[in-house]
């Protein structure tokens, strides 16, 4: 008899439970709609998407030019990599690493020296 009443106890409570927990999981997306949450998350997705470094952007971080050859990058590159491994600056170290691999998808594509 117990046993029976303990069991209905745990399926009433679960129930409660599950609609309190989509109520809530209701008024969180009337929220985020009308707040415009969800529209700002999209975009900002969609920006990272199409945000890459361009090859300006690329050879101005590495202080290269168009006639630059790819022995000079990769001088370049270390050289700064190693500069901001140094001095902890992990940001600057990644942006001298985006360029080195934008540059380096433009050598490849234009057959230009022997990016490796």
């Amino acid at each position: 008899m117990a046993a029976k009443i303990l069991a209905n106890l745990i399926v009433m409570g679960s129930g409660i439970l599950a609609r309190a927990v989509v109520q809530a999981y209701r008024q969180a997306l009337a929220n985020a709609s009308k707040s415009g949450v969800a529209q700002e998350t999209l975009q900002n997705a969609a920006r990272r998407v199409s945000k890459s470094m361009t090859e300006q952007e690329a050879r101005q971080i590495l202080g290269v030019s168009e006639e630059t050859t790819w022995e000079e990058i990769m001088k370049k590159y270390d050289t700064l990599f190693e500069r901001n491994a140094k001095n902890g600056s992990f940001y600057l170290q990644s942006k001298v690493h985006r360029a080195k691999e934008c540059l380096e998808g433009v050598y490849r594509s234009n057959g230009d020296g022997s990016p490796s």
